[in-house]
């Protein structure tokens, strides 16, 4: 999103593909398609765009409508209003929407690629009640992603005086299940929504008929937690057909996409953007690119697309090294009030396991900011306490949150202690980021925040990573409280926008995760978002992502799977502790987590670990306590993690969210296909015919549940299908005879 004095130069070459009005109606004759061609044909009121996968319509008011080309035919959940505004651009100014922009599209330029491997259709529109505000749609459309539209709205003033507009709305559709099934309510579908808003809120969501959330992008909202960061992707989804929007801009963007299920049961979903100044006279407002995906399958497919496109602009994250699918022990059970002394006693425990991988977790600092060991652990005595967890053979990493400072504002959320005000604060108070009404402004967990467009900050940032993994010896990094950066007003800091500190955010990742990776190649880096999907803007600055703070065992599965679709199909993602996976009045302090449900980490992919305290420590641990009964079930899963390492293997999206029952996952490994099945509830049964997906060829198949090392028999083609029954999840290796 930016402001800009001059036209706008054409759209990098993305893969995507345009929209049909009604899917493949006969108003438009059709040209046919090779298998890799882009298709462009023109009509009265429309252009239309096929690809080998799907179609993409332009009308005239310029509305964009996406079908998928499932094997010739044509399904689509994109349902406009009949006789209102259809416009999916256009723009809101002195509180009214302005929604009657009209696009020429038979002046239209239309251009395609030799090989027809790219197609790209500019139109310029003009509205009868912003007669001064020109319009111009450029639409892209590439064969590496045939099934995404990728479209930019540009708004030039040619008036002689200023326009303040409110809000500028990119890709606004009204999607509707009863397109494909007119008995079921329009709002039975599956959602994705990727915003960061709320900690333990659950992102993926079947929609009700009173459904509504905002959704904003990159906007910090002080005293809640969970607030800011997030992907920005909205998906919906029903067994064979999918839709999504989102915006591609590599930087971080404020903005909103708000979801609502309207009167009438339609879902209504849109991208909104906010200009930071008026519309000068021939100045320019610019959305970022923003896209349509039409899709079969769940939120992985959208996710996966947009991944792909983000890296088309450069957009690469990390790739894992072999210490990122190692399994890791946490000190957090120990909570704030931890000693050296627990943390020490448990190594005999972690060898035992066989885990190489520790964490120093919160508490051990004198305040956030300075990040100073607290008065036990000063005067050598951390790097005494990294050194003995070295000699017998453990790496460990260590907590912290960058960005934020105690500026003795405010309250603890961990202990409900007033904090204190940093050494950083005091010595730098020109560093800090300052809201319009020039106060600190406030960050995750009410602090105020250093800011990060700042090279001195970036640099401050630099040395304390110096000093934790070269001075202290640590190996890596657990950053935890990460969700996104509030603008910046601080006048010292000449910004040319209050947003350099929110798109800053990501380079003092990148600062810590290049320092640490020249010092410690092997090294862990961990980001946690608690509670919410992860902002994308420093995701590339992670080699283990985390499932951050889930709230049972299905939030742990479907974030193994969301870090796949945007990582890679082999990304190392820590299913955190496995304490997580049950737990009682989460995010309160009378909070238990109990949970010992190791399948829903190991089964999808993902990276285990646990909290659990040792030796016994009375009442107070109780709950997490390693009892000889859990030691067993530790090793016994601990085990089974070592000998598959299914984190390493090849995740393969072949099964439905919230269609295909069982819950399925499926996963590729050393020429064997690994599956996990989980019944609706935990502990429930579940009895029935599998499916197993993915298999190939005339062969039969044996399939071994791998947890049990037990034959059950074989599965044979064309279907793969087997009869079972079984409680709370079933796991099998299935290899050819």
């Amino acid at each position: 999103m930016k402001l800009r004095p001059k036209r706008p130069g054409s759209l990098p070459l993305l893969a995507v593909a345009l929209v049909i009005w009604g899917c493949g109606q006969p108003h438009i004759a059709k040209k046919e398609a090779s298998q890799q061609n882009i298709v462009i044909t023109r009509a009265a009121n429309s252009i239309l765009i096929e690809s080998p996968t799907a179609e993409f319509e332009l009308l005239a008011s310029g509305y964009l409508h996406g079908c998928l080309n499932a094997g010739g035919k044509l399904l689509s959940l994109d349902e406009p209003e009949s006789g209102a505004p259809q416009n999916a651009e256009y723009v809101s100014a002195a509180g009214k929407d302005v929604r009657d922009f009209s696009l020429d599209l038979s002046h239209a330029s239309i251009s395609n690629a030799a090989d027809h491997s790219v197609a790209r259709v500019i139109a310029v529109g003009h509205s009868a009640s912003l007669p001064t505000i020109e319009q111009t749609v450029t639409i892209e459309v590439n064969n590496q992603l045939p099934n995404m539209a990728v479209v930019r709205s540009v708004y030039r003033n040619t008036g002689s005086s200023a326009v303040s507009l409110d809000r500028v709305t990119a890709q606004q559709h009204r999607f509707s299940e009863a397109m494909r099934d007119h008995a079921l309510e329009p709002y039975r579908l599956w959602s994705f929504e990727g915003a960061s808003v709320k900690w333990g809120l659950n992102e993926l969501t079947p929609l009700t008929k009173d459904f509504s959330r905002v959704n904003k992008l990159q906007q910090v909202i002080p005293g809640a937690p969970g607030t800011g960061g997030g992907i920005p992707v909205v998906a919906f989804w029903d067994a064979e057909v999918g839709e999504a929007i989102g915006h591609i801009e590599p930087k971080a963007v404020p903005g909103s996409m708000p979801v609502q299920v309207l009167p009438d049961g339609r879902v209504q979903a849109s991208l909104q953007f906010t200009p930071d100044s008026p519309l000068l006279p021939g100045a320019e407002y610019e959305t970022p690119p923003t896209f349509l995906a039409v899709y079969h399958g769940d939120y992985y497919e959208p996710l996966r697309m947009y991944s792909e496109a983000l890296g088309m602009r450069g957009w690469h994250p990390a790739k894992p090294n072999a210490s990122a699918y190692k399994a890791n022990w946490c000190g957090w059970g120990y909570e704030l009030n931890f000693t050296a002394a627990q943390m020490l006693n448990t190594i005999p425990k972690l060898k035992a396991l066989g885990i190489e991988w520790a964490t120093l977790d919160a508490g051990w600092f004198n305040n956030r900011g300075d990040w100073e060991p607290r008065a036990d652990l000063r005067g050598g005595a951390m790097k005494d306490l990294v050194d003995k967890f070295h000699q017998q053979g453990i790496h460990l990493t260590l907590w912290w949150i960058p960005i934020v400072a105690e500026d003795g504002h405010g309250t603890d959320i961990l202990d409900n202690k007033p904090y204190k005000t940093s050494e950083v604060v005091k010595q730098h108070p020109d560093w800090l980021i300052l809201d319009k009404n020039g106060k600190p402004a406030r960050m995750t967990s009410d602090m105020a925040g250093l800011c990060p467009a700042v090279p001195e900050v970036r640099e401050y940032y630099r040395q304390l990573t110096l000093r934790f993994i070269r001075d202290w010896g640590f190996d890596g990094h657990k950053l935890d409280f990460s969700f996104a950066t509030p603008p910046c007003y601080n006048p010292k800091h000449h910004h040319q926008s209050p947003y350099d500190s929110t798109q800053a955010m990501a380079d003092v990742y990148k600062v810590i995760f290049d320092t640490t990776m020249e010092l410690k190649p092997e090294s862990v880096a961990q980001i946690c978002p608690c509670g919410t999907p992860p902002n994308f803007a420093w995701l590339p600055y992670l080699n283990q992502a985390v499932t951050a703070d889930p709230v049972g065992s299905a939030q742990v599965r479907r974030r193994i799977k969301m870090y796949k679709a945007l990582l890679g199909p082999s990304a190392a993602v820590y299913g955190d502790h496995v304490e997580l996976t049950k737990v009682r009045n989460p995010n309160t302090e009378q909070e238990e987590d109990e949970g010992r449900d190791f399948a829903s980490t190991i089964g999808p992919g993902g990276v285990p670990g646990t909290k659990f305290t040792w030796p016994d420590y009375g009442k107070r641990f109780r709950g997490v306590e390693l009892t000889d009964e859990k030691e067993a079930v530790w090793k016994k899963w601990l085990t089974i993690y070592r000998d598959k390492m299914l984190s390493q293997g090849t995740f393969r999206n072949l099964y439905v969210y919230g269609y295909d029952s069982p819950e399925a996952y499926a996963i590729a490994k050393d020429g064997k296909m690994y599956y996990a099945f989980f019944a609706p509830e935990p502990g429930a049964s579940w009895e029935g015919t599998l499916e197993l997906r993915g298999l190939s060829g005339g062969d039969h198949f044996r399939v071994v549940d791998y947890e049990a090392n037990r034959e059950l028999g074989t599965v044979t083609p064309p279907d793969f299908r087997m009869n079972a029954k079984f409680t709370d999840h079933l796991l099998l290796v299935v290899s050819r005879e």
